[in-house]
């Protein structure tokens, strides 16, 4: 009859454990789905409900093979955007349990909303995919993609006729593009490498591989120190020039009340980052210190005259002295654009 007895109790405790369990792991479900959609700043406190924290002896979190017991967001540890992390509860009872969640961290000031006006209209060739794009005196160098068509070129701003023209290989699906000197610079989509060519006649140089932690190539551009590069992700990588295939550094990039991704084609001018965004018919001027979007343009209006699909969006960013110069995949027009 003890046997019983004591039998009953033990799984009568178990039932109470696992429910305490449930109820600790949904409060903290529940919790972190609504800072989810309101998301943190840096330096803020990870405020756990108490029926998470009264149960605890010590509670953790764990994200990208680092751990803190600090329920602050620290820049140290944190990024801006989403970070895929671990809480790790520790019960008074030694006990531990554990779930994933997504902590977004969100630049603390407003971006400013930019405003635009039409300047001046140039053609653009509607056969070219452009991927990377940039303006040196009055010529244009473009990188177009697409694979069995990607191509380096350079023509004269208001003219369509290419001065200079080197094809990729049919696997090569070209993408971002910049000056450095007499050399220009360009990434590949998915081939892991970029190549080098002279900027007088676009003769390929030289080839290097990029980073590992870079999944794909996306944009590039350059702020007379480090090569700048995007991957399709919310990072953007600042690559030593001398070796691109090392990360100096990178951030990564949110507004006020949002994290951006698929950043795609760049332009570094007065000491910002402009980045497209793909399939998006705005433009992020990124701090580039910290990844904060100081200012976002929306450009529906032109995008709007030429975008029927997914591939003829707002792609390439140029500056004309502090004109910026706008086109898109397959445009038929470049944008001469004063941004106030």
């Amino acid at each position: 009859m003890k046997k019983k007895l004591l039998a009953g109790l033990l799984v009568l405790a178990l039932m109470v454990s696992c429910n305490k369990d449930k109820e600790i792991l949904d409060s903290l479900s529940s919790y972190n789905l609504e800072m989810q959609s309101k998301g943190y700043h840096f330096g803020d406190t990870i405020l756990l409900p108490e029926s998470v924290t009264k149960e605890s002896e010590s509670i953790s979190i764990s994200f990208g093979g680092k751990e803190t017991d600090q329920l602050i967001v620290d820049p140290e540890f944190f990024t801006l955007g989403d970070n895929a992390v671990t809480f790790v509860i520790k019960k008074k009872n030694g006990e531990v349990l554990q779930q994933d969640a997504t902590i977004n961290v969100f630049a603390k000031n407003p971006e400013a909303q930019l405003s635009y006006s039409i300047i001046k209209e140039y053609p653009h060739d509607t056969r070219n995919f452009t991927q990377g794009f940039q303006l040196e005196g009055n010529t244009i160098y473009e990188s177009d993609g697409q694979h069995g068509s990607s191509k380096i070129i350079k023509y004269e701003l208001g003219t369509t006729e290419p001065k200079a023209s080197t094809p990729q290989p049919n696997d090569v699906f070209s993408e971002g593009a910049t000056i450095i000197g007499d050399k220009v610079y360009q990434l590949t989509w998915q081939n892991k490498k970029g190549f080098i060519y002279n900027k007088a006649d676009l003769k390929l140089i030289s080839e290097f591989p990029y980073p590992n932690m870079m999944g794909e190539g996306w944009g590039l551009t350059y702020d007379g120190k480090n090569l700048i590069a995007s991957d399709g992700t919310k990072n953007i990588y600042f690559l030593d020039v001398n070796d691109p295939s090392k990360i100096v550094r990178y951030i990564s990039v949110a507004g006020n009340t949002q994290a951006y991704d698929q950043l795609n084609e760049l332009e570094y001018h007065n000491g910002y980052i402009y980045a497209n965004v793909w399939q998006k018919p705005f433009i992020l001027k990124i701090n580039p210190a910290n990844g904060e979007v100081a200012g976002k343009l929306d450009l529906s209006e032109i995008a709007a005259k030429h975008t029927t699909g997914n591939d003829d969006v707002l792609n390439g960013i140029a500056f004309k002295g502090d004109n910026m110069l706008i086109t898109g995949k397959n445009w038929p027009l470049i944008y001469e654009i004063s941004v106030k």
